[in-house]
């Protein structure tokens, strides 16, 4: 490629597209915005992203999952040539801010800008990669789209997938009119890049711009149901219950001192719980809860979910209650492509910007490509550690440096023979 002197990223027009998507499925009340995988508000969002893709004259692509990509061409592509990608997500979570996932995609947008105001094709094709349902809000597992592009979901069983509102995932795709017919994982990235906000509190409190992000943790998601008996709360004595909700209290606090013990390696949540029947003088006969479960190791997630396993069947005993569990997610720990590592890493030198290597505590598409493609990630701040929320935000002139470490990286490793 000539001429890379002359690229340069366009900070305002990201600014004002992240800005306008952003308005897309708004809470005027609430604030936030909420754009669930496939709803009408994403539909919304999606025909946006491609009217952005269009304006570029990219070659826009649909395949079967709904995932959206948007080619620049080299000169040289005969549309065979694997493609420098560029990925993330425009899906959101219930009154959501207006960075996660979107950031990365319209950043991607950014860096085909720069080649076209430059009026320079690069020397390797780049595709920005918008994939579907990485919330797993309506649709489990998360990051659904990213993985069966990987090819670690069949797209038949994914398309097949009802959702929280009895939806199904396929007939919902062919409804908002992003059922593309192109094979997902028919194209292989040469490389994988993914800009994001970090999400947590880290970059802003070591006062860091730029997050190297050399790996990302394993997740082990179950559903567990404990199954008692219910009793008058004022007649029943403790030594007679059957208590389903002490159960579930117990191994509530049994996963932090899970997580406690592993050093603050290991992170554990329960993040839903439901009782039966959910009455203030009634002993549960049910409790249905969630268990998260994170380690960037996975020797001591597995150690993790064994210890988890060996509580319940104790207490199960002691109590006098039957405890069954569901696997919802599972996903091993993840090592990013350490040469792209580096070269994020140069080129937030390059341009004189702080950074620290870390870890990723979120999934994130990345982790899925990684297993067909050299993927790494940047990571920006985010003010106060918060995200998921309507007060996730990073400063624009964050944002812009953020973006420019992306050109910067991608016009690098165009010019990396391999």
């Amino acid at each position: 490629m000539s001429n890379c002197s002359a690229l340069r990223l366009n900070g305002p027009i990201l600014l004002r597209q992240i800005r306008a998507l952003g308005e897309i499925g708004a809470d005027p009340v609430n604030g936030g915005r909420t754009r669930i995988a496939l709803s009408d508000a994403e539909k919304a969002g999606r025909d946006q992203l491609v009217a952005w893709m269009n304006a570029l004259d990219l070659d826009v692509r649909i395949d079967r999952i709904g995932n959206i990509f948007g080619t620049l061409r080299s000169a040289a592509d005969q549309g065979d040539q694997a493609p420098l990608m560029i990925g993330s997500h425009i899906d959101t979570v219930t009154n959501a801010g207006a960075l996660d996932g979107c950031y990365g995609v319209l950043a991607g947008l950014a860096v085909v800008r720069a080649f076209r105001e430059a009026a320079v094709l690069p020397a390797r094709s780049i595709t920005v990669a918008a994939f579907t349902n990485e919330e797993g809000v309506r649709y489990q597992p998360d990051m659904m789209g990213s993985l069966v592009y990987a090819g670690g979901m069949a797209v038949d069983a994914a398309l097949a997938t009802l959702g929280t509102d009895g939806s199904r995932l396929g007939e919902e795709l062919q409804r908002i009119g992003y059922a593309g017919d192109l094979e997902p994982g028919s194209i292989v990235p040469y490389e994988y890049l993914e800009l994001h906000i970090e999400q947590g509190p880290i970059l802003e409190a070591e006062n860091t711009l730029i997050g190297v992000v050399e790996n990302l943790q394993g997740i082990s998601w179950q559903q567990v149901t404990v199954q008692g008996n219910a009793n008058h709360a004022g007649t029943t004595p403790t030594r007679l219950r059957h208590d389903a909700g002490y159960v579930a209290s117990a191994v509530v606090a049994e996963l932090r001192q899970i997580a406690r013990d592993s050093g603050g390696t290991t992170l554990a949540t329960v993040g839903c719980m439901n009782f039966e029947p959910n009455v203030i003088n009634v002993i549960p006969r049910k409790a249905r809860f969630t268990v998260d479960l994170r380690d960037p190791d996975e020797q001591r997630l597995l150690a993790a979910e064994k210890r988890l396993e060996a509580y319940l069947a104790v207490i199960a005993e002691e109590e006098g209650v039957r405890i069954g569990t569901e696997r919802l997610v599972r996903f091993q720990p993840v090592i990013f492509d350490a040469g792209l590592a580096d070269e994020i890493e140069a080129s937030a030198v390059r341009l004189g910007f702080s950074h620290k290597r870390m870890t990723s505590g979120a999934g994130h598409d990345a982790q899925m490509i990684a297993r067909i493609a050299p993927s790494a990630m940047i990571f920006v701040p985010s003010q106060g550690g918060i995200s998921h929320n309507p007060r996730e935000h990073t400063d624009d002139d964050q944002l812009i440096k953020g973006a420019e470490v992306l050109l910067d990286v991608v016009v690098r490793r165009l010019n990396t023979p391999r």
